[in-house]
């Protein structure tokens, strides 16, 4: 426990230098003359607490630790965050740095100061630059932290833009690591919050590490023209302002700003121009006192100079996903260079600025309740995100899902009664209908766009008016999985595709077991209590909704065999024990029986030292199965297969020898061992290329590969691998069946 101290004490003995800001200077002494409300009783408590915890500790660049806390809680107070936001932000590292625990957190600052401390925290543990598995796992939870208090990404963000901005005080890779972390994650999610302060300085300040030369070089050239720069566009803004006055609009602010580096680059980047061909490189703003005075305004600006056609924007008619809302336009300015305005109130001002802050709940109700409500459009994306995170359980997917998603452009479309609908830019009338509602996607029979008949793979525009026809018979096609860009579309259509094909599922599955398991009883197995057992085990309410599983890929034949051997292993043991003394009796007059002492471990098979022997080639058993020798009747000795092939049944038991592997060091033992897969997966294109490249990332060596395909049928793909043992199989068997294209995956032999 840390002993309290007056909170006025730290104005008198804290470092000399650390300068705390005035705001909080001011708390702290409204809290000494005793007149400090309940909000700043908590904020100077949460600075005092912080303040003792962190003493002592120093940053990298040499000041107190306490300047990055006091930091982070000034970002959120100019955010507007109310007290208990702005507490979290000065209690934010002291899980992570300190003794102190979340129940003494919540004992004394309350239970939501405890939960955004501690959902900052685990943010802080998480690692999106690692593998792929982890990296979607780590923004699985990120996005669960959000919905449960969109404050904690909030608090997040400010503890990462004050890192930024001291990040010069790092080693140049532990930079580059950051910065590319923020660009790609954080400065995204700042603009999808719509907290564009946020979203520009860490743009520009990730620009800065990971492009230097760019960004030394546009920071020089802007700032050679500012002189130029600022006397234009204060031409310009009193000729707008005498203007909008004389014709009565109340013009609050009339000012232009240059656009961050980072927007310059990427437009450089976009359009392929030097710097000298940007010219729209300050854009002025107009806020005006309603709705209604910024279209007056727009007026205004489109008489005083020529508007360019197509480079205007109503985001006030249609807002974007994060609320923003502003009228763009682009018009020829004085010597004829290209000027963007953009036109708003002071209320979209704030939104623009200080993006979801502008709507927490605390602002609207007067309590701090900011969890994701479902009845609540500002939070939909949000809500979207969580619900992919049910359908998606392949990462790579999950994760590419993420950045066409979240963090690309919008496109805005109608229905036929007027309604906005918005979708990732190159959205489909496909994905369209399922945004609507999964039976108007699964029963589409075609759609007119703008009152024409379109095809299906067209990529929408933004305005235009949706239709979809549909009908009672109409069903997916696996074709629209070529062009479909939503997450929700793709899996609805595999969704259905797995339901209406139950008949067929059950039936591929139980050939598949059967396979595995043999026909002797196989009928009274799938009805034993055993097999249900294992239905349950796997999640599954019946036997016939397991073999379905099976029958698609959702539930692999290891899982099952396995679940099974579990089930009856004391029975399995007593079997194989019988078995191996009846092969052992067979063979006691064998000339090619050695005893044990003669094992020798540089052979890999323990059974036939001295001896010519072969892998089988019909089932090409593997390290870690059981095999048995057959001697053969030509001159290639004794041929090794694995128990239960098929080419056994009906060799006569004085021709088998009882074999088994020698626990061998791997460099002793042939590298790897083929293996023939026979993949079905949904017939898209660049199927095969997506199991090769999951194939590659396991170093796994392809020797053969082939596809044939039939109209309205799943894809049946052949490989032949390079396998290690028994163990690496399954792993691989298990990391293919996770794709979400791939229906099933066996285990081939040449009988």
């Amino acid at each position: 426990m840390v002993a309290d101290m007056t909170a006025i004490s730290l104005l008198d003995h804290s470092p000399n230098n650390l300068e705390l800001p005035i705001w909080l200077q001011q708390c702290i002494i409204s809290q000494q003359d005793e007149s400090a409300n309940q909000d700043e009783n908590l904020i100077c408590s949460a600075f005092n607490f912080a303040y003792q915890l962190h003493e002592g500790q120093y940053r990298k660049s040499g000041e107190p630790y306490i300047a990055h806390p006091v930091s982070v809680a000034s970002l959120l107070r100019d955010l507007g965050g109310d007290s208990i936001t702005v507490a979290a932000g000065f209690l934010h590292d002291i899980v992570e740095d300190t003794e102190v625990t979340p129940e003494e957190i919540e004992t004394r600052f309350g239970v939501e100061v405890r939960q955004l401390v501690e959902g900052v925290t685990k943010l802080s543990k998480f690692n999106f630059s690692s593998t792929k598995e982890r990296q979607a796992e780590n923004f699985r939870r990120m996005f669960l932290a959000m919905a449960k208090d969109i404050r904690v990404i909030v608090v997040k963000l400010a503890d990462r833009l004050h890192n930024m901005r001291t990040l010069q005080h790092l080693k140049p890779e532990k930079q580059q690591r950051i910065s590319l972390e923020t660009r790609e994650i954080f400065a995204p999610l700042a603009n999808r919050l719509g907290i564009g302060r946020f979203k520009w300085e860490l743009e520009d300040l990730c620009f800065k590490y990971l492009e230097e030369n760019s960004y030394q070089k546009i920071e020089s050239l802007v700032a050679e023209r500012r002189v130029d720069r600022e006397t234009r566009i204060s031409q310009i803004t009193e000729k707008l302002r005498s203007r909008m006055e004389k014709l009565g609009v109340n013009v609050i602010e009339v000012s232009g700003r240059p656009k961050h580096l980072y927007g310059i680059y990427q437009k450089m980047q976009r359009q392929h121009k030097e710097f000298e061909e940007i010219y729209d490189i300050s854009a002025v703003r107009i806020i005006v006192g309603t709705n209604e005075e910024c279209y007056r305004s727009l007026a205004v600006v489109h008489d005083i100079f020529k508007p360019i056609p197509g480079r205007f924007k109503d985001y006030i008619g249609l807002p974007k996903p994060n609320f923003y809302q502003s009228l763009h336009t682009t018009v020829v300015g004085p010597n004829g260079r290209p000027l963007e305005v953009q036109i708003r109130t002071m209320e979209m001002h704030r939104i623009a600025e200080y993006g979801i802050a502008a709507h927490w709940k605390y602002k609207e109700t007067g309590t701090s309740e900011v969890q994701v409500n479902s009845d609540d459009e500002k939070f939909s994306w949000l809500r979207q995100l969580l619900e992919w995170q049910k359908d998606l359980k392949d990462a790579q997917e999950y994760i590419d899902s993420l950045k066409d998603n979240l963090f690309e452009d919008d496109v805005y479309v109608f229905t036929p009664d007027g309604d906005v609908i918005v979708l990732a830019r190159g959205a489909t009338p496909v994905d369209f209908a399922y945004r609507i509602h999964t039976e108007v996607g699964n029963h589409m029979k075609g759609v007119r766009i703008n009152d024409r008949w379109s095809v299906l793979d067209r990529s929408l525009e933004n305005g235009d008016i949706i239709e979809i026809i549909t009908q009672k018979n109409s069903h997916p096609s696996l074709d629209w999985l070529n062009f479909v860009v939503t997450p929700t579309a793709r899996n609805r259509i595999r969704q259905w595709y797995k339901r209406s094909h139950r008949d067929e599922n059950i039936a591929r599955g139980k050939s598949l077991l059967e396979k595995e398991l043999g026909k002797s009883g196989f009928d009274t197995l799938l009805k034993s209590e055993p097999m249900q057992i294992t239905a349950q085990k796997c999640n599954y309410q019946s036997v016939d909704d397991l073999i379905a599983a099976l029958g698609y890929g959702e539930v692999t034949l290891n899982q099952i065999v396995n679940r099974l051997q579990d089930l009856a292993k004391e029975q399995q043991v007593l079997e194989e024990d019988l078995e191996t003394e009846e092969l052992i009796e067979r063979t006691n007059n064998s000339p090619s029986k050695v005893s044990e002492s003669n094992k020798s471990d540089k052979y890999p098979i323990a059974g036939v030292e001295g001896l010519l022997y072969h892998l089988a080639g019909c089932c090409n058993p593997l390290p870690g199965e059981s095999i048995i020798g057959v001697v053969t009747r030509s001159s290639r000795g004794i041929s090794i297969h694995r128990q239960g092939c098929q080419n056994l049944q009906e060799v006569p038991g004085e021709r088998l020898i009882p074999v088994s592997w020698n626990r061998i060091d791997n460099e002793d033992r042939p590298q790897t061992y083929p293996v023939d897969l026979q993949i079905e997966a949904i017939d898209r294109v660049g199927v095969l290329k997506d199991i090769l490249t999951r194939l590659s990332d396991q170093n796994i060596n392809v020797r053969n590969a082939g596809v044939k395909t039939s109209q309205n049928k799943p894809a049946l793909i052949s490989l032949s691998i390079d396998i290690r043992d028994r163990q690496q199989l399954e792993y691989i068997l298990i990391k293919v069946k996770s794709m979400s294209d791939i229906l099933n995956i066996r285990r081939i032999s040449h009988e």
